[in-house]
């Protein structure tokens, strides 16, 4: 069993009207598969061209492991030169990924393969390109980004299936408090309802990326993802115009980040225990709220 999920609106190009009307403004999803089409980075970048050109700085790895409660999330497991790595997803499955890597601080040239979408919305935050590479066993947890930026997410190389929830349904997804991210104890592609039964009902999109695909993701967004051939990513990331939204990032990198951090550090385990039985009565009370609404 799964979710209620939909299908995302694709189009292969869009007018900023067109962008802003049905999509920025009500926080909708989309996929755009002609953005790239004229950004040197589709044909270029591959595993190959990466190694060549980086393979020889050293990265940091994550895998699909439950968070340490007691240590700050996708903490390192491991590291390698990158170009073993580019190398072993290449080769084979792992669950082995690289999480939010800003490969242009060391090869700023590459900047100039990619044409930040600028015709299409305001506000982008040019300093901080982000990439994600993962092997075709690696799953990226349920999560929203703590400062709640929109995210061009574009994938490069193979496959990807992603799942989406619209923030309305936070608590049923059994958020875990003072983070960003939910319980990591149930399969975001077969969840059991049984165990969890807040999930059951809640609707959401399905996604599946191609090479030079780009997914409009709108602030605060929940997103769970998993590679499905060794491959890469881009997000480009841009700042909500509105004022409450900005003030909600401050707020939300404030609370989520320094605040669970600081109790994290002092508290540890007993804190992770509490707060996870906490999520489910949370996801109780708003189950059974929605539940009464619907009559």
């Amino acid at each position: 069993m799964s979710f209620i999920l939909k299908n995302v609106d694709v189009v292969e190009s869009i007018s900023r009207e067109d962008f802003k009307k049905n999509y920025l403004d009500k926080r909708k999803p989309l996929i755009i598969k002609g953005l790239t089409k004229d950004w040197p980075a589709r044909d270029k970048w591959s595993t190959d061209y990466f190694k060549e050109i980086a393979g020889d700085i050293e990265v940091k790895l994550v895998d699909n492991s439950k968070a340490d409660p007691s240590k700050v999330i996708n903490a390192s497991i491991a590291s390698m030169k990158f170009g073993e790595y580019l190398d072993l997803i290449k080769r084979e499955p792992t669950q082995l990924r690289i999480f939010f890597f800003n490969l242009f601080k060391h090869r700023p040239e590459l900047i100039n393969d990619v044409k930040i979408p600028k015709d299409l919305m305001g506000g982008f935050i040019e300093s901080m390109p982000a990439m994600f590479f993962g092997g075709s066993k690696a799953i990226t947890f349920l999560h929203y980004d703590i400062d709640l930026p929109h995210l061009f997410h574009t994938h490069f190389g193979g496959r990807k299936h992603i799942i989406l929830f619209d923030n309305k349904w936070k608590k049923r997804l059994y958020c875990v408090p003072n983070t960003t991210y939910a319980l990591e104890d149930y399969d975001v592609a077969n969840p059991d309802f049984e165990k969890f039964p807040a999930l059951k009902g809640v609707e959401g999109y399905e996604v599946f990326l191609e090479h030079g695909d780009t997914l409009f993701m709108p602030t605060g967004m929940w997103h769970w993802m998993r590679y499905i051939d060794g491959s890469f990513s881009l997000s480009l990331r841009a700042w909500d115009q509105s004022i409450s939204r900005k003030m909600g990032s401050v707020w939300s990198l404030f609370m989520h980040g320094a605040v669970d951090s600081a109790i994290k550090i002092v508290f540890r385990e007993r804190y992770a225990i509490w707060r996870e039985k906490l999520a489910f009565k949370i996801a109780d009370r708003e189950l059974k709220k929605d539940l009464k609404k619907a009559g």
